[in-house]
């Protein structure tokens, strides 16, 4: 395994050097898996009945998981005890590039500096005294919590994380006072940035406060001004639903209920540290297999194992001709984003290119393949991946498509069939499968302390219904009063053309004493 981190930091792969590593039984695989392979994390009894069912599930279909990787500080990792060695190498590469996706995309920036397993294990701990304390109350605050955990402000931890390490007072400063306020023209602002550059590279620490220490007889009220900005920013902040029950419920307020709002905590805080993982499902797997198959191809431990290793990587890498599957897709999206910087084709002259000839046969030999692959690694999400490099090249190399289905009369059975070959389409068909939660947001204006009210933001899919009541039922408990809920529903209306139409009707449900109604605006 040490050869393994040699080998792929002379690679280009970045991933701490401390690591733990755990050899572990099929049994210990499925007692873990629900708890997301974290061993300290919290109990709860949907855990127990999701490894009975593993159980069932393992006696009926053996199946033998090769790995798990757990991003934490340090980055913890589980193998399968069937494994091989020579398995173990090929599969610690994987695990390599998995830690360094981990520690270098910026979408798990928020994660980087966080032992989560220890912070797990004191969430745990402190769980547990409470279910001493107060018993089946603790668990219906968790599936409470639980059932909002998959709207919790997740973007918000690193919306700033795209602007450069500038001060809120710069930004204000630069953008807001000087071009708003003042009025001055883009020269002066240039001139206040070129001036703060020269300050920031003499000495980076105080630069900002010299800065201002030079404009604070010019502009007296900057302070001022700055102030009564940021207090009209603090009101624009929208908080999540569940972190605005544990703020603002006067039901949790109360001193014998704060221990609930300690729980509300630890599900939001989980919740957001998962998060980037589930939007990163097929950018992170296509890029650990992509480098265990790069590195594992060349280290000479393979000799003797190459037809073994064909056998194992084709199972986990081989396209899906009915489904996706991440680690092919994804594997095959950065060999893809590879090859086109490898050979030049992100230029001008390539995309201007109509002959299908002429785009085969196109190469520059830029050298530029692995330096896009890392840029790649540290911006990008499953969403920006597919949107930007699936085209129609990609779809016909690989001979990709949309595949339909259809109830064949003749024979009584459901027929499967190519229903396009377009990459508009078969792009919005793995779009379209992507991790994308309700946007349900606090409406402020209509909200009091004995009425929760939200606002479902209608984006093309409607909410399930089958799962209103319940987490209403959930929601009416951790605020103490009434909730209601404004959503858009889609019914089928007439029509005399032979394509469907839909009618979209605004309806509010609202939970009091655990009875749901509903009315149409």
């Amino acid at each position: 395994m040490e050869e393994c981190k040699m080998r792929s930091k002379d690679a280009g792969l970045i991933f701490d050097d401390e690591s733990i590593e755990y050899i572990i039984t099929n049994k210990d695989m499925i007692e873990l898996s629900p708890k997301n392979m974290i061993p300290t994390l919290y109990d709860y009894w949907v855990n127990d009945v999701e490894v009975l069912k593993g159980k069932g599930l393992y006696k009926a279909y053996p199946t033998n998981p090769y790995e798990t990787v757990i991003n934490s500080r340090p980055a913890v990792s589980f193998y399968n005890d069937n494994n091989p060695d020579w398995l173990n190498i090929m599969i610690f590469y994987h695990v390599l590039a998995h830690i360094d996706f981990f520690q270098s995309n910026r979408f798990f920036k928020h994660t980087w500096n966080d032992d989560f397993v220890g912070q797990a294990l004191a969430d745990k701990r402190l769980i547990a005294s409470y279910r001493i304390e107060h018993g089946r109350w603790v668990d219906y605050v968790i599936e409470f919590a639980r059932a909002i955990d998959n709207i919790t402000s997740y973007f918000s931890l690193i919306k700033d994380e795209v602007k450069d390490n500038m001060s809120d007072k710069l930004r204000y400063y630069f953008e807001v006072f000087l071009q708003s306020e003042k009025g001055v023209s883009h020269a002066e602002v240039f001139n206040e940035v070129e001036r703060y550059n020269k300050l920031k590279e003499k000495s980076k620490d105080v630069a900002e406060r010299i800065f201002f220490a030079g404009i604070k007889n010019k502009y007296p009220e900057l302070t001022t001004m700055f102030s009564a900005w940021q207090r009209k920013q603090l009101k624009k902040t929208k908080s999540d639903v569940l972190e605005y029950i544990r703020d603002n419920s006067s039901f949790l307020m109360k001193q014998e209920n704060l221990w609930m709002k300690d729980i509300l905590t630890i599900i939001r805080n989980s919740a957001n540290y998962f998060a980037p993982q589930i939007r990163t499902k097929i950018i992170n797997e296509g890029w650990a297999s992509y480098w265990h198959d790069r590195l594992f191809r060349s280290d000479n431990r393979i000799k003797g194992h190459e037809i073994a290793y064909a056998e194992v990587n084709a199972k986990v890498t081989s396209l899906n001709r009915v489904g996706i599957n991440p680690y092919a897709i994804g594997m095959r999206l950065v060999d893809y984003v590879h090859e086109l910087n490898e050979k030049g084709k992100t230029s001008y002259d390539f995309q201007i290119l109509l002959s299908a000839e002429e785009r085969n046969k196109y190469n520059m030999s830029t050298g530029l393949g692995d330096n896009a692959l890392f840029k790649l690694r540290k911006n990008f999400s499953d969403f920006s991946l597919i949107n930007t490099f699936v085209d129609q090249d990609f779809v016909d190399k690989h001979n990709l498509f949309v595949a339909g289905k259809r109830m064949r009369k003749d024979i009584n059975m459901i027929e499967y069939y190519v229903k396009s070959r377009k990459a508009g389409d078969y792009k919005k068909m793995i779009i379209d499968s992507l991790y994308h939660p309700p946007l349900i947001e606090v409406k402020r204006e209509k909200t009091t302390s004995d009425l929760l009210y939200l606002d479902h933001k209608f984006e093309g899919k409607q909410l399930v219904f089958e799962y209103i009541s319940d987490v209403m039922i959930g929601l009416e408990f951790l605020w103490g009063g009434e909730v209601k809920l404004e959503t858009t529903e889609i019914y089928p209306a007439a029509s005399t053309s032979a394509e469907m139409q839909f009618d979209y009707r605004r309806v509010v449900y609202s939970m009091l004493n655990k009875r749901l109604k509903r009315i149409e605006l």
